[in-house]
């Protein structure tokens, strides 16, 4: 039985930044018009009990189980905070080693209270063994939101959020360390979600560790009330202090577990991509890692000039609550928050802030003169990553959209036009392309130049493989219905996680062989660079380093190839209007 359901959705029900945050300030909805406004049309399926849990029997099952005749180390590890045991993972890697899980380990208090706004403090100890079974709750965010791919219902949230979990070999030393930042435009999303579930990768040797961070108002919000009563006199980016408090836990901690303390690589995609990008800019961060590999968006070209610190934007939110002092602020009502970060338009900019402390001055001024972290990158996008992510204007005129591209590319507006014009006819697909190209395909290419430029291995890649839709964080309910078939998303933002991961058996539907070649090209990519700086290896295709004249692009397909750049005419047109 089926049931149509209509709604009104804004920003914020996309799992993923529906604003596209342009070098000058130049936001999306500035820039086409077009309001944030729109409504979902979808079908609910009414599953019955038992259907429900055969569809999450297919989902956990699709990879082996350990056998009971061969069981799992699990020793107690004596970390910061007391003793933990870890459970060995329900899964099977295609790797030798057998792997033991850790889930809801604590990195810091929880920011309840009083420490609601404030920089995350050291977790407090605990007596006896802790039983590291369970995920903690996700960081408090809104539920039944999300369209297309990144559609979530309801699951346990809480301000009491701040833990991370730890997939490691059941026997090994000095292993490479794998820190991953998921995305959801930093207003919602976790790092136990099963589509990231680390055996695989942990599996071939590596200690693989998520995280969840406080996200939304909670997570970033910024305003002088939170400024006046800081040491530092800052306030928001409070979700970067939490990677960096995690990242803090990993140099204390990640031995006991087998890890590197040493060999750190810190990963994310979308709004991970973007911490990525803003720890390799934070002092603070400095030093706590030593590679980083940034997935679809960047954060040069995404915090405003206007309102860079946010406050702005904070303002009208507190306003908006009738709150006037800190106490009131941290006393207000989770859900309360939620709605007035909603009802004011607080999503509309970048969460992440130029806040004085973390960020001491805009990333893209960081990079521009070479002061980031002097680290091995790699780092690329998707063909099709505005796919559902970002609005499209179906009443944009000729006029609108040649003002649109004044912006974009100056004077070669009409020479940038040319470059999409046999593929989209209407004014709305056109812009809908350029700027996607401008936000995704430009910022990556923009972030390798300037890594490249310090003399660092930068690395980046293309995915043009299509991938089949499916909700990524539902694996109870994992079929989407797309009109023209599972694949007609192209290579949408977000298709690369289960390949990245290794978890096509886990989550999804349709997989096929080819899907499942170039999962296992990206997982030993994505290894090899963890283990060296360089994702090259005997078995893998040959990736050529990325520089600034020839940019070396690696095409990830079932038999990935380089190639000297991707959409090139179309990147240097823009380019020359945002010089380096």
């Amino acid at each position: 039985m089926e049931e149509i359901i209509t709604r009104k959705i804004s920003a914020s029900d996309v799992g993923q930044p529906v604003p596209i945050d342009l070098p000058g300030g130049h936001c999306w909805e500035m820039l086409t018009g077009f309001s944030r406004e729109r409504w979902l049309t979808r079908r609910r399926s009414h599953l019955g009990v038992a259907a429900a849990l055969m569809s999450a029997a297919v989902a956990v099952g699709a990879a082996e189980p350990h056998a009971l005749h061969d069981p799992v180390s699990t020793p107690v590890l004596a970390i910061d905070g007391g003793q933990v045991e870890g459970i060995p993972s329900p899964f099977t890697g295609s790797g030798d080693a057998r792997v033991v899980v850790y889930r809801g380990l604590p990195y810091a208090a929880p920011p309840v209270g009083e420490g609601r706004w404030r920089p995350p403090a050291p977790a407090a100890e605990w007596q006896g063994v802790r039983s590291a079974d369970t995920f903690s709750d996700s960081c408090y965010q809104a539920r039944h939101t999300s369209t297309f791919v990144w559609r979530r219902e309801d699951f346990p949230v809480s301000e009491d959020c701040l833990y991370l979990n730890v997939w490691t070999p059941d026997a090994g030393q000095n292993l490479p360390v794998m820190v991953w930042f998921h995305g959801g435009a930093h207003t919602s999303g976790q790092g136990h979600s099963l589509i990231f579930d680390g055996t695989e990768l942990a599996s071939h040797g590596v200690v693989l560790i998520t995280i969840n961070y406080r996200l939304g108002p909670f997570g970033f919000l910024a305003h002088p009330l939170l400024a006046a009563e800081s040491p530092e006199g800052s306030a928001g980016n409070y979700g970067l202090l939490d990677k960096i408090a995690a990242l803090q836990w990993v140099q204390s901690n990640v031995g006991a577990f087998g890890g590197d303390a040493n060999n750190v690589t810190v990963f994310g995609q979308s709004a991970g991509s973007q911490s990525v990008c803003a720890l390799m800019a934070a002092p603070l961060a400095r030093g706590l890692f030593h590679k980083a590999i940034g997935q679809s968006a960047a954060c040069i070209n995404t915090i405003p000039d206007t309102d860079a610190n946010g406050f702005a934007r904070g303002e009208r939110l507190v306003k908006d609550l009738a709150l006037s002092s800190t106490q009131a602020m941290r006393s207000a009502p989770a859900e309360t928050l939620l709605a007035s970060a909603l009802s004011t338009g607080w999503e509309s900019e970048s969460r992440i802030t130029v806040d004085g402390w973390v960020l001491p001055e805009h990333p893209l001024t960081t990079f521009r003169e070479g002061r980031q972290a002097a680290v091995p990158l790699m780092l690329g996008f998707l063909a099709d990553e505005g796919v559902e992510l970002f609005p499209k204007n179906p009443a944009l005129s000729t006029a609108e959209l040649d003002a649109f591209l004044q912006q974009i590319a100056g004077a070669r507006a009409q020479d940038l036009k040319s470059q999409y014009s046999d593929e989209y006819s209407s004014p709305g697909d056109l812009q809908h392309a350029v700027a996607t190209d401008f936000f995704m395909a430009f910022g990556m290419r923009r972030w390798a130049e300037y890594q490249a430029a310090i003399d660092q291995p930068t690395f980046f890649y293309f995915m043009d493989h299509v991938p089949p839709a499916f909700h990524l964080y539902m694996p109870e309910q994992t079929e989407l219905d797309l009109p023209e078939g599972p694949r007609s998303g192209g290579a949408y933002h977000s298709g690369d996680l289960a390949l990245v991961f290794g978890n096509t058996d886990k989550v999804g539907l349709d997989w096929n062989d080819a899907d499942r070649a170039l999962s296992r090209h990206m997982v030993k990519y994505w290894l090899q660079f963890a283990q060296s700086g360089d994702p090259n290896g005997s078995s893998l295709p040959a990736w050529r380093p990325f520089d600034r004249l020839n940019r070396w692009t690696q095409v990830l397909d079932s038999a990935p190839r380089a190639t000297a750049g991707v959409r090139t005419s179309r990147l240097d047109i823009m380019a020359a209007q945002w010089p380096q």
